[in-house]
């Protein structure tokens, strides 16, 4: 008579390689539980739930900012590269930049991780990849799950899913109300395409059959994560409201953060687009509009700031890309 394992492991599940993979990034998981944590992680790995113990410090009325993302199609160049240690890091900053969009810090994160094999050594670099980013994001990674899907997946397949948790001070939250006509529009620079765009980048490139390994590992830059410069920013200005630019690009995401009645207005002359961007809209003949209504050109982060800030923002090296104004929508 087969062994329960054995009679799982002949069905499409390894447990035993699900094990193993649990106890070879345990230390990847430590990693992010650190000092720079706003509070402290209680309990050891492999509970029903994670448990973390939040530091109010300075917090006069905490409410938690909660936001939930995935990698998407990017992942697929991963697959193609056999490179999988970066992903995670993406994964963390689209959830935390998310949630940063409303003056919230990161506390935790919990990561899902579906796959039609558990491939230890994959799981693990998966795993370091979110290690990273949390470190990266002064969170801590509480708990997680790998799910085994044989027979809906194929071997090679996997999806990531996770799942940011922040605190920001309610007389502090960022809704947009602050927002107002005349407030200067400044450009945080992005890492390149970031995690959005890539089912039309995987038909331009036609990525199953590119040898260009160097455009690959470009594409494959994992997203910027804005904890830390934003932290800092913070401290020296006063911040309106901030978008993170993901999928929409800038034409939909600028307006997110502002009330009815504002519209934007950009200077594309006042920041650099990395030649990626001109290798896509070329290569797709994909239109300006198109471009701008799909990818970050550049540009990670937009913050909006009193126009009084505008020496400060000069003088931290910012870039001022345009302004708010009355009306609807973004003009290019």
């Amino acid at each position: 008579m087969q062994s329960y394992s054995e009679a799982y492991k002949a069905a499409g599940v390894d447990i035993t390689a699900g094990y193993q993979s649990v106890e070879a990034f345990k230390g990847f998981v430590r990693a992010t539980q650190n000092e720079r944590v706003p509070g402290k992680v209680l309990g050891g790995i492999g509970s029903f739930g994670g448990f973390f113990a939040p530091d109010f410090n300075g917090i006069a009325e905490p409410v938690f900012v909660s936001g939930t993302d995935g990698v998407g199609t990017k992942l697929r160049i991963a697959q193609i590269l056999n490179k999988h240690d970066t992903v995670g890091i993406d994964l963390v900053a689209m959830c935390v930049n998310d949630i940063l969009c409303s003056g919230a810090k990161p506390l935790f994160f919990l990561d899902y991780i579906a796959c039609g094999k558990v491939d230890v050594g994959r799981i693990v670099d998966i795993v370091k990849g979110v290690s990273e980013g949390c470190i990266q994001s002064n969170c801590a990674l509480v708990g997680g799950e790998t799910a085994e899907h044989p027979g809906t997946m194929d071997a090679d397949d996997y999806d990531l899913a996770g799942f940011a948790v922040g605190v920001v001070d309610r007389s502090k939250i960022l809704d947009g109300s602050a927002v107002k006509a005349g407030d200067l529009l400044i450009g945080l620079a992005s890492s390149g395409v970031h995690s959005n765009g890539f089912s039309l980048i995987r038909k331009i490139f036609d990525v199953e059959n590119c040898n260009d390994t160097d455009l690959l590992n470009e594409l494959l830059t994992p997203t910027k994560i804005y904890v830390n410069d934003l932290s800092e920013l913070h401290k020296r200005l006063t911040i309106n409201g901030i978008a993170h630019i993901t999928g929409g690009g800038l034409i939909e995401n600028i307006p997110r953060m502002f009330p009815e009645g504002l519209s934007a207005k950009l200077d594309t002359d006042h920041w650099t687009m990395p030649d990626i961007f001109g290798q896509i809209a070329i290569r797709g003949n994909v239109s300006k509009h198109d471009m701008f209504n799909t990818y970050n050109m550049g540009v990670g982060m937009v913050l909006a700031v009193p126009e009084s800030e505008a020496e400060t923002a000069r003088s931290l090296g910012l870039r001022i890309i345009g302004r708010v104004e009355s009306g609807r929508g973004l003009e290019i």
